[in-house]
């Protein structure tokens, strides 16, 4: 697999999303994402979490447990689990499913049109607070 840690950092803009029945926004930031260099399928990444104001820096792994190789179009399944800094009862681990999809450009040999989804759950350590996440990079 070649190294796609640079998909992960998103440009530097964080992934917004909710979480919650409510739909209270979220917003995840990865600052570092680097390959496992023992398994290329799995991705190291850290940063933080917000919402509302409670900010938790986090770290965590991404694995790629499947890819789907279309002529111009490439499609990317995989798990992510990602523990925040235990602080209390507004911290907690990320944990679920995503999906990156994107296009090839041969004539620029370039990726365009990316598109990833975190699917998943947050659970606080306490065990008191399970909420359902949703992420995405646009």
């Amino acid at each position: 697999m070649p190294d796609i840690s640079n998909v992960w950092l998103n440009n530097s803009k964080p992934y917004t999303g909710t979480i919650g029945d409510k739909g209270q926004q979220l917003k995840l930031k990865v600052n570092i994402s680097e390959q496992n260099k023992k398994n290329d399928q799995e991705y190291f990444i850290s940063g933080y979490s917000l919402v509302d104001d409670n900010y938790a820096k986090y770290e965590g792994k991404i694995t790629i447990t499947k890819y789907k190789d279309a002529k111009r179009k490439g499609i990317v399944f995989g798990d992510y689990e990602l523990a925040e800094e235990p602080k209390g009862k507004h911290s907690g681990i990320f944990k679920g499913k995503f999906v990156y999809t994107f296009r090839w450009n041969k004539n620029t040999e370039k990726i365009e049109g990316q598109y990833i989804e975190f699917i998943g759950d947050w659970k606080s350590y306490d065990g008191t607070l399970d909420f359902k996440t949703r992420l995405k990079n646009q």
